[in-house]
């Protein structure tokens, strides 16, 4: 390739980055909000509107703990098996162990922090890559709720509890408020906080941040126990809003919350992202998601765009960092 050649191309790659940078996700957004009103009477809908952000809800609470994972330059695959284990044992423990749903929500998000935990000492402690060790996660954790409840759902919950994840306050879903207080102390916690500060620094560079004396096992750790906590209060969220524990509940999640999170930005390298790209970002899949419910589209090639979409995030996320 001659010289001429080069020069057109690194102007080409830097016009992409400069119109994905100006017009990228919200433009193709507000086309797909557009496009979805005009084909479905359905779309702009006040009802429709608060079914998406209930949907959005719990994929925004799992999207804010993948965040802070990501950021930390690790991932998390195991959150969508923790939101089921955690909402069987929840479920469990009021309908079987008659514990009182305060104190059964409690112990439930003790076990999803234990759990992140061991995700953390994994990872931090044995060095293994934190895809392989929450891969295990995901498998053994889908298959203790399976063995917890014999593969049955767990039914009998009081009828109160089903307000947390049916019930509004106002007009507005009690777990999209559960959403906004969460979104709200993270971000207070990514830019104001210490903790914020260096775990943008170790996913920057890890190697800088130990130099400068961060404790990189610590705050890395501590993204994994947060994540998983936050998958929890996803599980206990469900399990309200189904009214009873379900094992297979939650298949998926992580894929979703992991797409949110680059698609509003999130780099799968670390170092660079926000909370209020992670919640456009899924807000960008339950849009996406409802409009192709609304138009009929197989659940088959809804996971195909799905894919698409993630991949195309990703690509953007590489066209940025050259």
């Amino acid at each position: 390739m001659d010289h001429s050649s080069n020069v057109r191309t690194a102007i080409s790659i830097s016009d992409v980055k400069v119109s994905l940078q100006r017009f990228g996700l919200p433009g193709v957004f507000i086309a797909l909000c557009i496009f979805l009103t005009a084909t479905s009477d359905s779309f702009l809908t006040v009802s429709n509107f608060f079914n998406v952000a209930r949907q959005v809800s719990l994929i925004g609470i799992i999207g804010v703990g993948m965040f802070f994972v990501l950021v930390g330059g690790g991932i998390d695959i195991s959150v969508g098996s923790l939101v089921a284990l955690i909402g069987v044992v929840m479920a469990g423990l009021v309908v079987k162990s008659h514990l009182s749903v305060l104190l059964a929500v409690g112990l439930s998000l003790l076990l999803a922090a234990t759990l992140g935990f061991i995700n953390a000492y994994f990872v931090t402690k044995w060095r293994i890559p934190p895809f392989i060790v929450t891969l295990g996660m995901m498998s053994a954790a889908r298959g203790f709720a399976f063995v917890y409840t014999n593969g049955y759902a767990v039914f009998g919950l009081p009828e109160g509890f089903k307000e947390l994840g049916r019930g509004y306050i106002g007009s507005v879903p009690i777990p999209v408020i559960i959403m906004l207080a969460i979104v709200l102390l993270a971000h207070f916690a990514a830019t104001k906080t210490k903790f914020g500060r260096f775990v943008y620094a170790i996913g920057g560079n890890e190697e800088a941040a130990r130099l400068s004396g961060i404790n990189v096992a610590f705050y890395r750790g501590a993204t994994y126990v947060l994540c998983s906590m936050l998958a929890g209060v996803s599980g206990i969220i469900l399990t309200s809003r189904l009214a009873s524990g379900q094992p297979n509940s939650g298949v998926g999640y992580e894929f979703e919350a992991i797409t949110a999170a680059v698609l509003g930005g999130t780099s799968l390298f670390g170092g660079e992202g926000t909370i209020w790209g992670v919640i456009f970002g899924a807000l960008f899949m339950g849009v996406l998601g409802n409009g192709l419910n609304l138009l009929n589209v197989s659940s088959y090639w809804q996971l195909v765009i799905k894919g698409a979409v993630l991949v195309v995030a990703v690509l953007i996320d590489m066209l940025k960092k050259r």
